[in-house]
């Protein structure tokens, strides 16, 4: 299996362009072989709290339907980060597209206190993809202890965060997670975004560990790139931008 992790710079609200550039990194993964792509937190808009009520939307709207068809023609799933419209508020969530399939949806279930203004925890009926090892984690949910301890315990061999971390906030992450996998004895790899999330710089440095907390590969803090893990030969593939 092939994994590769986003490293984005969102436009703020512009969801055309933001899917736009989605693809580009999709066509990358793509020509490697990837199976699943994951990208950042709230890809597709950005991390804005402020603008995630007016920019919410719902897993079938229409301007996603290109990434459903790059899907089944690549037999590639595809996981961008997403406002969702739900009853009782919006979700920070993640819309997988898997290949001729419906699509799943992860919503973040622990949320930190900044985020509780302008959005709701999200209810799951799992946090893995499909029926693949592969769980899913949110941004503050790696700071969870009982998020990542659930997954191990139901069988998760690779934990994926899809984040949006500050310059200061993504050295606490790299920590959290190097652990997460020495401790779990699984392979974890991280998305973060670079450039201006609501009021502050976000951090990059996208990672990807081993089953026993050893750093296999981190792009950098300022650029866009994609990190391609092959999980049976640990073979990484590193692609930066500019």
């Amino acid at each position: 299996m092939r994994i590769a992790v986003a490293q984005t710079r969102p436009v703020k609200g512009d969801i055309p362009v933001n899917i736009l550039a989605h693809k580009k990194f999709i066509e990358v993964a793509a020509a490697h072989e990837a199976d699943t792509i994951i990208f950042p937190e709230l890809s597709i808009t950005g991390y804005e709290p402020t603008l995630a009520k007016q920019l919410a939307t719902t897993e079938n709207d229409s301007r996603f339907d290109d990434l459903q068809k790059i899907s089944d023609e690549k037999k590639m799933v595809i996981g961008v980060g997403v406002p969702l419209k739900r009853n009782e508020g919006v979700c920070i969530s993640m819309i997988l597209f898997k290949p001729n399939k419906p699509r799943q949806v992860y919503s973040k279930k622990y949320l930190h206190s900044d985020e509780e203004p302008f959005f709701i925890g999200g209810q799951n009926d799992s946090t893995f993809i499909d029926n693949t090892n592969m769980a899913l984690s949110i941004c503050y949910e790696i700071s969870v202890p009982e998020h990542s301890e659930n997954a191990f315990k139901n069988g998760a061999g690779i934990y994926i965060a899809s984040v949006a971390k500050s310059v200061a906030g993504v050295s606490k992450a790299v920590n959290t997670l190097s652990g997460t996998a020495r401790k779990y004895s699984m392979t974890v790899l991280m998305s973060n975004c670079v450039g201006h999330c609501d009021d502050f710089d976000c951090g990059g440095k996208s990672s990807v560990w081993n089953n026993k907390g050893l750093l296999l590969g981190q792009l950098g803090d300022e650029s866009e790139g994609i990190l391609i893990l092959d999980t049976e030969t640990k073979e990484l593939v590193e692609k930066k931008y500019k």
